[in-house]
């Protein structure tokens, strides 16, 4: 056979199964989809249900057709694209303090044992405590001011950052590390290129549940520590709520559910993909 046949016929198998990963990545991609979208109608539609019943009054529990349009008229409005980027600069600036310190005390815990021994348990303790429990100290150390917030934020959420890189350090086989020092890596530079990443999927782990952590106790605080002159979600919920205005006091719930669903969906669910991708771990 002549060499251009062979080229030929190469390039129309190459073809098929260029045709055939563009098919399957669109199979891939509605399968990620539909069952996202079936969720959301069956809440929908049992939401709907609910309120057929007259468990509870229109005006107490309104349903989907009369929260919707006032969803969409508040995402309209000025104030409450602000108030999510106040909201969201609060939530970056706690869960980056949060990582930080949580990393910290992570690194020293699992190096020093006598720092293991003095605080191990006590972080443990400290991620069982409800954040809600917090925010009287807070508020009297603080009085109502962001430092209020970012004080409940970090309490709440570097112990889960903390624990979720000591459970990854403790669970690196041996065999890496005294392969890491075989080939030179000590100190800081063992950290960084053997512990670490060695660490990175338990390490990732803690820091979802650390998020999570910033999420409910941002929103606590933001209900409790209202500031003058600085909306917020959870300032626009208690507006709301004093008001009785049912519709409304959903439509901001519903932005603070979408909020977390794109945080993990788009965020946490990237790095993850990304992260299996590069341990050979997943094609996709």
């Amino acid at each position: 056979m002549a060499i251009a046949e062979i080229d030929e016929q190469l390039a129309g198998l190459d073809a098929l199964e260029i045709g055939e990963d563009r098919e399957s990545g669109a199979r891939k991609a509605w399968a990620q989809v539909w069952p996202k979208l079936g969720a959301v109608g069956l809440a929908i539609l049992l939401w709907q249900v609910v309120v057929w019943t007259g468990w509870r009054p229109t005006y107490a529990l309104p349903g989907p057709g009369t929260v919707f349009p006032r969803f969409f008229d508040e995402l309209g409005l000025q104030v409450t694209w602000r108030a999510i980027g106040i909201t969201m600069r609060r939530a970056s600036v706690g869960f980056a303090l949060a990582i930080v310190i949580g990393g910290l005390i992570g690194i020293a815990v699992s190096r020093f044992k006598v720092v293991r021994t003095a605080v191990g348990s006590l972080i443990t303790g400290l991620q069982t405590m409800p954040s809600i429990a917090w925010f009287p100290l807070s508020l009297l150390l603080f009085q109502r001011s962001e430092a209020a917030i970012y004080f409940v934020i970090v309490l709440g959420a570097a112990p889960s950052i903390a624990n979720g890189l000591i459970t990854g350090i403790d669970h690196i086989p041996p065999i890496l590390l005294r392969a890491g020092r075989a080939l030179g890596a000590s100190g800081v530079h063992a950290y960084r290129h053997v512990v670490l990443p060695a660490a990175l999927p338990t390490f990732v782990a803690g820091l979802k549940q650390g998020w999570a952590f910033v999420w409910r106790s941002l929103m606590a605080g933001e209900l409790l520590v209202i500031i003058a002159n600085r909306p917020s979600i959870g300032a626009r919920l208690a507006f709301q709520s004093e008001w009785a205005d049912a519709p409304g006091l959903i439509s901001y719930m519903l932005i603070i559910l979408i909020i977390g669903i794109l945080v993990d969906a788009v965020g946490f669910a990237t790095v993850e993909r990304t992260m299996r991708r590069r341990r050979g771990l997943t094609i996709n």
